[in-house]
């Protein structure tokens, strides 16, 4: 069964961390409190506790949009079968959130540009957004490349960010029919979320446009251009700039 640990942070604001297993080698920390930036903070300043204290067997953490995923060598954690390996790292795991620290001051972060070419070809859903929302192509337009974007999480595709500070207005329900192939690159909106498809896939997204950069490759030393944490906005440009971006340097 789930059990609940009050973080020390903010314990009157914070709701308490649910701890809970995930199969028999990960423990996931639930901590509540809905899509939004302080979560996201509370999860990211979590991670960087246990970077520097690690669990028995911790092999990799993966954060969501409200719960971090914490992996671990059940046969490391049980030390060669003498305890319980989930038990002992829930332990170690709760014990870690009862530390008190000062809290860490914000990195200070870049925000990243991404060009978007919005509309067309690159964008065959922009019509049925501007329909859906009463907007104008260009208002529209003008709303997605307005606010800095927080990257939540990675996932669904090597690379997929999921991103929050989307315009309330623009939200706009999935395609009912999902695409067979998006192409790598296509800036989209699903619901109250947009993002950016990292690599050619199925999807059901409502696109909008559509980036030159490359957000994914397994040859680069971070294959991820982008991470959970990270900052960026929206460019759009033209479709002269578009080719001219996409061409490989000589």
């Amino acid at each position: 069964m789930p059990q609940s640990v009050k973080n020390n942070p903010s314990p009157a604001a914070a709701p308490p961390v649910r701890l809970y297993p995930l199969g028999d080698a990960a423990v996931v920390l639930d901590f509540g409190g809905g899509i939004s930036a302080a979560t996201h903070g509370a999860i990211a300043a979590y991670g960087a506790r246990l970077a520097r204290q690690p669990c028995a067997g911790l092999r990799e953490v993966v954060p969501a949009f409200t719960t971090l995923t914490v992996y671990y060598d059940s046969w490391l954690a049980s030390e060669n079968g003498r305890y319980g390996p989930y038990e002992r790292v829930a332990a170690q795991l709760r014990a870690l959130l009862m530390v008190d620290e000062p809290p860490e001051a914000a990195p200070e972060t870049t925000v990243m540009e991404i060009p978007v070419c919005y509309g067309g070809g690159f964008g065959p859903d922009l019509a049925f957004v501007a329909a859906h929302t009463g907007l104008s192509p260009a208002e529209v337009i003008a709303r997605h490349t307005a606010p800095e974007y927080l990257v939540h999480m990675i996932g669904f595709a090597p690379g997929f960010p999921y991103l929050g500070g989307l315009d309330a207005q623009l939200a706009t329900p999935r395609r009912a029919q999902p695409r067979p192939l998006v192409p790598a690159g296509a800036v989209g909106i699903a619901g109250p979320q947009t993002g950016i498809y990292s690599l050619p896939t199925p999807g059901g997204w409502q696109l909008i446009g559509r980036t030159p950069l490359a957000l994914f490759n397994p040859e680069w030393a971070a294959p991820s251009r982008l991470r959970a944490g990270q900052r960026l906005r929206f460019v759009a440009i033209g479709e002269a700039a578009f080719a001219e971006l996409e061409r490989p340097p000589r």
